[in-house]
């Protein structure tokens, strides 16, 4: 990606938190119904499936479609809200089944995926019937020329420090460098009763630790996994990456149960002040200010290689919307999607959930209001966003299986160098 200012707004797309309460088979997209159209004055209900709702402020989702609402009075909005990960059970299953809720909340790795079964529509084609100026949209999200889904609120993701703890450790200052992580984790496990310097989660239901907390390693000093678009892992960047991550687990010093643990567990760790430090989503703030008040915690960027004085890559993800293929509504659907992205919807839904916009005309208000989200915007600015798994196909199952040979080498045998090219060799097979 490029480095310029606006290759930063033009952020891509990716991740995200778990237990969705969906209806699948009520999907308004999935039964037989309804020739009804909010034009012609009929009555529309759209199913909105999202993990946004509890990771941002009591009401303020419901509010903006309250508002939607008002403005479109022949159409109803009823949101199907749950964390992340039960979110994207639910979307497969519908993706799979042809019961996809109306428009659904949209992580960039699973893009490719939906857009091959054919589950998710053309935001091209329903802008152009719409006269939609996307010159306002940040970022597309494309597959083989055709939009299918769009980036509305985009987080980076820093390293989170909990600040009594590592005062408690005797740390004055977030770790800049490899080394001074690995020094900082090691004092914070030092304190006993059963706290650990670092949380890193990698399930393999839900691999994305692997997206957010190890291949971040690599970003933040500038390397990659890809080289000309195609697999290169076994290079010196993402060896180095793993050996150093298999260095502080052979230490003692990562959370207990990192290979069975999912995002949403990494974030109930450090809420609760069992770790030190997590990289962790701007989205959950909220989450971790609203469980634990008393919590006093700073953000910064991820470490990168000792020596290192390029400019860093920030792993990044986006809260994505597109709308299902056999949904009924397509043309309301695209009207909530427009009032989505709208400049001044868009700029109350980033301020709410402390994310960047994905219209460009947008402006949220906590860069003046909230300090560790200014930090974070400086952490920003001073890098690129950097997350090589968007739009990747089958980027969920090149995760996963990365985090099956990577869990072989920290609890087994296995060389790092065997490790490496068994992951090249099985990814250079699903390109």
């Amino acid at each position: 990606m490029g480095n310029d200012a606006h290759a930063r707004r033009r952020v891509l797309a990716l991740l995200g938190a778990g237990t969705a309460v969906m209806l699948a088979a009520g999907c308004s997209g999935g039964s037989p119904s309804s020739t009804s159209d909010a034009s012609s004055g009929g009555k529309v209900t759209l199913e909105f499936a999202q993990w946004w709702e509890p990771e941002l402020p009591k009401g303020s989702l419901r509010g903006l479609m309250d508002q939607f609402e008002k403005e479109n009075p022949n159409i109803k909005v009823k949101l199907l809200s749950g964390p992340y990960d039960s979110t994207k059970e639910q979307v497969v299953a519908g993706a799979a089944a042809g019961t996809m809720s109306d428009v659904v909340g949209l992580d960039g790795a699973w893009v490719s995926d939906f857009a091959k079964q054919g589950a998710i529509a053309d935001l091209s084609k329903l802008m152009k019937d719409s006269n939609y100026d996307e010159s306002q949209l940040a970022s597309q999200i494309k597959i083989k020329g055709k939009t299918n889904m769009i980036p509305v609120v985009n987080f980076v993701y820093p390293l989170f420090s909990n600040d009594a703890l590592l005062t408690k450790a005797g740390v004055t200052k977030p770790p800049s460098d490899r080394t001074e992580f690995a020094a900082d984790a090691k004092a914070v496990s030092a304190l006993g009763a059963n706290t650990k310097g670092w949380v890193l989660p990698l399930s393999l239901e839900a691999p994305n630790g692997i997206q957010n907390d190890v291949m971040s390693w690599v970003w933040s000093s500038g390397g990659s996994m890809l080289k000309d678009g195609k697999p290169d892992v076994n290079n010196a960047d993402v060896k180095s990456a793993v050996e150093y991550i298999k260095g502080l687990y052979d230490d003692k010093v990562i959370a207990p149960g990192a290979l069975t643990m999912k995002e949403q567990d990494k974030v109930e760790e450090f809420t609760n002040g069992r770790v030190g430090m997590m990289i962790d989503s701007l989205a959950h703030i909220n989450l971790i200010r609203e469980n634990n008040k008393n919590l006093k915690f700073s953000i910064s960027a991820i470490p990168a290689k000792d020596g290192y004085t390029g400019e860093r890559g920030i792993p990044y993800a986006s809260w994505g919307v597109g709308i299902a293929n056999n949904s009924k509504h397509k043309a309301e659907a695209f009207k909530l999607v427009s009032f989505l992205m709208s400049e001044k919807t868009n700029s109350e839904l980033s301020s709410a959930a402390f994310a960047f916009p994905g219209n460009t005309k947008s402006v949220p208000d906590f860069v003046k209001t909230d300090a560790l989200f200014k930090t974070a915007f400086d952490i920003y600015k001073s890098g690129h966003p950097a997350n090589e798994f968007t739009g990747l196909p089958v980027a969920e199952q090149l995760m996963r299986d990365f985090d099956e040979q990577f869990q072989q080498t920290l609890t087994s045998d296995q060389s790092v160098d065997t490790m490496l090219k068994n992951v090249q060799d099985k990814w250079t097979s699903e390109f």
